[in-house]
């Protein structure tokens, strides 16, 4: 390691030497503050109820259960093979 290059940076530094702030006597001491527009509040409220929303559709599910169990619920083997199909190649 070079001592010479370290002192010589260092003597670069220390030869500006630090400059005093001063505070300016027109502005007075306020607070922080945050406004939100219209389109973000919009934003939040519909994130919210997206959030709070369920992800099982009830009324789906009740449906589906009430066939399984009278044996009313019958699959197209060929609409599900080709949705099989359909989602292996999209991918």
């Amino acid at each position: 390691m070079r001592i010479e290059a370290y002192n010589q940076i260092a003597s670069v530094y220390k030869s500006n030497g630090t400059v005093k702030t001063q505070k300016s006597a027109g502005v007075a001491g306020g607070k922080d503050q945050v406004q939100i527009s219209q389109i973000g509040r919009d934003y939040q409220i519909a994130k919210q109820a997206v959030a709070e929303a369920s992800d099982i559709r009830e009324d789906k599910v009740a449906e589906l259960k009430t066939k399984v169990q009278s044996g009313n619920y019958n699959v197209d083997s060929g609409d599900f093979a080709s949705v099989l199909l359909a989602k292996y190649n999209a991918q």
